[in-house]
């Protein structure tokens, strides 16, 4: 292997709703009796469902396996009305982890709702983010730029849009873009909806890409925004793998590399990168270095009865 020098970029790995909402949950299972449930994953990590199936946690789809009176955990991804009432109407104990930022879109959904605009949604088909937000107001999805001229809006004189928060914010803003061009009165969320920890992995990738042969996402495949790191990587021509640990890096993808970048999704522990780079310096590489692009230091409140 020509692998000789290992960049790690910062930031990386667990933003502040993730670390929220794992905390949430290692208090309630300490807490409540168990089973403790959790509605969908709680975060779209494989190693961290593991890990809390091994300590008793279940992972629902649907509230209907979610017994009467039981304790269920809402993921960070946030769920629909019609989630929670009926989660209310079983007398479920309900613990929600919901990221902040996925309630701000909620909340900003049912206002623009509540003024009477034609919504449409940026987002990604079937993920549990956007099945959630869809279901606090009447809207429309737009996957992409070439779904805008098809939208069928009841008032296109006053419609406005907001998005899922885990993707790629160039992406988005081309969207945006598009919904201006055909709607010119077209209103949006005070302050992006793409959280801050999304945008700072994704500028810190294109920092990485300019300086590495290849880069690696350490991220579930369902991990949106871990997909998007990669997807960015490429765009800019730098080769990159999303890949759940050190098991599924296959030695074509260091072929005639000899320096590595590694990133992490806002959902993948850090003991994960650090299996990664023990992995690579196992090959050889004697040369690691730390880029820091930005600085976090946010912070979410945890629930008062936990």
């Amino acid at each position: 292997m020509a692998v000789k020098e290992i960049i790690l970029v910062k930031p990386r790995g667990f933003c502040a709703g993730v670390e929220r909402a794992i905390e949430i949950l290692e208090r309630a299972i300490r807490v409540f009796p168990l089973p403790v449930y959790v509605f969908h994953e709680i975060v779209h990590n494989s190693h961290v469902i593991g890990d809390f199936k091994a300590r008793g946690v279940v992972f629902a789809n649907s509230i209907d396996d979610v017994p009467e009176n039981g304790v269920c955990v809402f993921s960070a991804h946030g769920v629909s009305n019609e989630v929670g009432h009926k989660a209310m109407r079983k007398g479920i104990k309900v613990i929600d982890a919901a990221c902040p930022l996925v309630t701000k879109v909620h909340l900003e959904a049912r206002s623009f709702w509540r003024k009477g605009y034609s919504i449409v949604l940026i987002g990604h088909l079937g993920h549990e983010e956007v099945e959630g937000t869809m279901g606090h107001a009447p809207m429309q999805l737009v996957i992409s730029k070439e779904d805008v001229g098809c939208l069928e809006v009841p008032n296109s004189k006053k419609v406005a849009y907001i998005s899922q928060t885990t993707l790629s914010v160039d992406d988005t803003a081309e969207i945006v873009e598009a919904l201006r061009r055909r709607f010119s009165n077209l209103e949006g969320p005070p302050k992006d909806d793409i959280c801050y920890a999304t945008q700072n992995r994704q500028n810190a990738v294109k920092e990485l890409a300019k300086r590495v042969g290849v880069i690696f996402v350490i991220g579930s495949k369902n991990s949106s925004n871990s997909k998007r790191l990669g997807e960015i990587a490429l765009s800019l021509g730098t080769p990159a793998y999303v890949i759940d640990d050190e098991s599924k890096m296959l030695p074509e993808m260091l072929e005639g590399v000899k320096s590595v970048g590694i990133t992490a999704g806002a959902s993948a522990p850090e003991v994960l990168v650090e299996r990664v780079k023990a992995y690579l310096c196992d090959l050889g590489a004697n040369y690691i270095e730390e880029l820091n692009v930005a600085k976090e230091d946010v912070t979410f409140k945890i629930p008062e009865d936990l």
